[in-house]
């Protein structure tokens, strides 16, 4: 990957003009990773996560001291955003928000200029806010789990072979952090209380098949080792870490789509694939979720079939 946005003030992403700032700072000092290096990654996947990204409110993790510095999550568009970037009007309790909407590269390249090493997008889309999309369970280890990642990987085929039964197309992502996650894609047709309900059924139902593994209590202090079934994710306003996304964490982890069989590498792990290694995985083997719009599913078939098994 060339870092042509080194030593740069000004870039040509397509028809646009994008200013740069402090290229040459080190976002990521323990590998001499800078900002130039994180723009001309995310110019590299564009093609592959824009699919993801796309009409999507954003919400936009940024390091302006770099990934062990202070960060903040940052929902609202500031004044200084050029008019070129895509905004919605997203409303919320007491008002709205005016979020960024991630459509072409060059506005990728522009929140990685903002040291947005992480953007998050909605589980729905702009046209239909309160319909998503996607449901997304989070496969969190416990920290006292010494083989945590082999629990997370034997958790992801039972809960993808459970879906799978009900009649859904799961697809799965390292998460650049500790765990996995399993998306499964919806027919948009399903408000968040009704797709809230159906992922906290479904992972209800596999922990009491794997009560000794599984467990559904957010709080730590009760998990007593086993593994947590996260789907708090899915609600109104909640966002999920974008595939290809680098992640604030040492060497500069990146969330990866992943074909199912993947799941039996034991090299597999959730930080397998870094900001400088991925490039050439997406070289060698394209986008593992690749298509993913013709898996989208209805999920009243999938609630008739849980009533059943229940």
């Amino acid at each position: 990957m060339n870092a042509t946005a080194k030593t740069r003030d000004e870039i040509r992403v397509g028809n646009r003009k994008v200013a740069l700032s402090n290229p040459d700072k080190e976002l990521f000092p323990d590998d001499g990773i800078t900002k130039a290096e994180l723009i001309d990654y995310y110019r590299t996947v564009a093609r592959p996560m824009l699919t993801h990204l796309k009409d999507r409110p954003l919400v936009m993790e940024r390091y302006p001291d770099g990934y062990r510095g202070k960060s903040f999550f940052h929902k609202d568009v500031p004044d200084y955003f050029p008019d070129w970037i895509r905004t919605v009007r997203v409303p919320k309790e007491g008002g709205s928000l005016t979020m960024a909407v991630c459509q072409d590269t060059a506005t990728l390249v522009y929140l990685a200029n903002q040291a947005c090493i992480t953007p998050h997008p909605w589980l729905s889309p702009a046209d239909c806010l309160g319909c998503p999309d996607r449901l997304v369970f989070d496969l969190d280890p416990s920290e006292d789990d010494g083989d945590s990642f082999e629990t997370v990987r034997w958790s992801a085929r039972q809960l993808g072979d459970l879906l799978t039964e009900l009649g859904l197309r799961p697809a799965l992502m390292t998460t650049g952090s500790r765990g996995l996650h399993l998306l499964v894609p919806l027919d948009q047709r399903t408000d968040f209380e009704t797709a809230r309900h159906f992922a906290r059924r479904v992972a209800g139902v596999l922990a009491a098949r794997h009560s000794d593994r599984l467990t559904t209590e957010p709080r730590k202090n009760k998990r007593r080792g086993r593994l947590y079934l996260d789907t708090q994710r899915n609600a109104y306003a909640q966002t999920s870490v974008a595939p290809y996304a680098v992640r604030a964490r040492p060497h500069a982890p990146v969330a990866t789509p992943l074909k199912w069989d993947e799941l039996d590498d034991p090299e597999l792990g959730p930080r397998r694939w870094t900001l400088r290694t991925l490039p050439e995985r997406l070289d060698k083997y394209g986008d593992a979720w690749k298509g993913l719009s013709r898996c989208r599913r209805s999920l009243s078939g999938a609630e008739r079939r849980l009533d059943a098994l229940t």
